[in-house]
């Protein structure tokens, strides 16, 4: 009986946490295809007639689209500049069994945003990059370089020393055993540090806020122009939140296995 009542308790555990995580996202989604006179009704109708009438003037009638791959270009780019800094920086520490170096870069990431806003916003109006996405893609690597660094660490400190060691016995330098040695056996904590790095700068709203201009605008910026003082298109900005929530989803979902492997790394080494 102790066991039975057990399952039950858990299988109850389950459902109100699945209720707690995924029931604003199934609201969100759903309010999507809702007429906006309906949305805001109490209480909500789960029966509905679904409409397409949100999304066509989300990408009719404004220029999300063009916001939506600004977000991608900025979000590819941050993420590629932080694997391109952050992975041989962690290989590094991680080699010489250095602290400080990965401390200093948390430093960054906990620093409020707003403590770089002035700084950047000088320089880049000074040398003429002000609302451009290279502006965008340099702010976010604040975001993206500390989060590839320290998922990387412990995949690092993980693999046995002879396995570099005998790459260079063998002739290889120090880049051609990372590339060809190392990083083939890390992959799964890559994909971690990836996905993490891309939903994070995909999520950013601050630097894109005040550093954006108008061809530069991201997606997630763009949707709060659907919120004023005396209306709010619920519709048009529920449409917009369900396509920016799509990105991420998919690409967690389509590499899900890897993503599982790299998240309980961890777990398994110790």
């Amino acid at each position: 009986m102790s066991a039975r009542w057990g399952r039950w308790l858990m299988g109850l555990q389950v459902i109100v946490l699945a209720m707690v995580l995924f029931a604003p996202i199934a609201w969100m989604v759903l309010s999507s295809f809702k007429p906006s006179t309906e949305i805001t009704r109490f209480p909500p109708e789960l029966w509905f007639t679904p409409t397409l009438e949100n999304y066509r003037q989300l990408f009719g009638r404004t220029d999300f689209l063009e916001n939506t791959l600004n977000s991608f270009y900025v979000t590819m780019g941050s993420t590629a500049l932080g694997l391109l800094l952050a992975v041989p920086a962690a290989y590094a520490i991680s080699w010489h069994r250095l602290v400080w170096p990965a401390t200093v870069t948390l430093f960054a990431r906990m620093a409020p945003g707003t403590l770089f806003l002035l700084p950047w916003f000088l320089m880049f109006s000074n040398v003429g990059l002000s609302g451009t996405h290279f502006a965008l893609i340099i702010t976010h690597s604040v975001i993206t370089v500390p989060i590839i660094l320290w998922t990387m660490l412990p995949h690092f400190d993980a693999l046995p020393r002879e396995l570099t060691e005998s790459a260079q016995i063998d002739g290889c330098r120090a880049w051609g055993a990372l590339w060809w040695i190392v990083l083939p056996v890390v992959v799964p904590g890559l994909v971690v540090a990836v996905i993490l790095s891309f939903i994070f700068s995909w999520n950013y709203f601050l630097f894109a806020l005040a550093l954006s201009g108008i061809s530069s605008k991201t997606a997630i910026v763009a949707s709060f122009n659907f919120i004023g003082e005396g209306v709010t298109q619920w519709g048009t900005l529920m449409a917009a939140a369900t396509v920016i929530a799509l990105p991420p989803l998919v690409l967690t979902l389509l590499i899900q296995r890897k993503l599982v492997a790299g998240l309980s790394f961890g777990a398994v080494k110790g």
